[in-house]
């Protein structure tokens, strides 16, 4: 099980490793992808290149970016996943990542947690 934070902003936020780095991930429920990775993340997941997609962001607003396949370790196992790069410090957990994980985000009390069920 994966624990974390609600900050006071209102952000679920947990720490997974990413390389020899802890990195703040944010739980994004709409965000219907995989993953979001900081550019500096690049050289620890060993990036496949799969093309060019279109992302709709928030507003409708749409952008090309290039998609990479990569394995990370994520909630004790190493798995494959989708993602995207970007000039940031934070991850983004899209909700595709989390299809195999119950997630509760406890607003009042101020706690995330994510367990995987199998």
């Amino acid at each position: 099980m994966i624990t974390g934070i609600v900050t006071e902003d209102g952000v679920p936020l947990i720490h997974i490793s990413v390389g020899d780095r802890l990195w703040p991930a944010v739980i994004d429920t709409g965000f219907n992808g995989w993953l979001e990775l900081p550019d500096s993340c690049r050289d620890a997941v060993n990036p496949l290149f799969l093309g060019r997609i279109v992302s709709e962001l928030a507003g409708g607003v749409k952008i090309e970016e290039d998609a990479f396949r990569v394995e990370f370790h994520f909630d004790g196992e190493f798995i494959e996943s989708e993602t995207t790069f970007v000039d940031s410090g934070t991850i983004l957990i899209g909700t595709t990542l989390l299809a195999n994980h119950h997630l509760e985000i406890d607003f009042p009390a101020k706690t995330v947690s994510l367990e995987r069920v199998d």
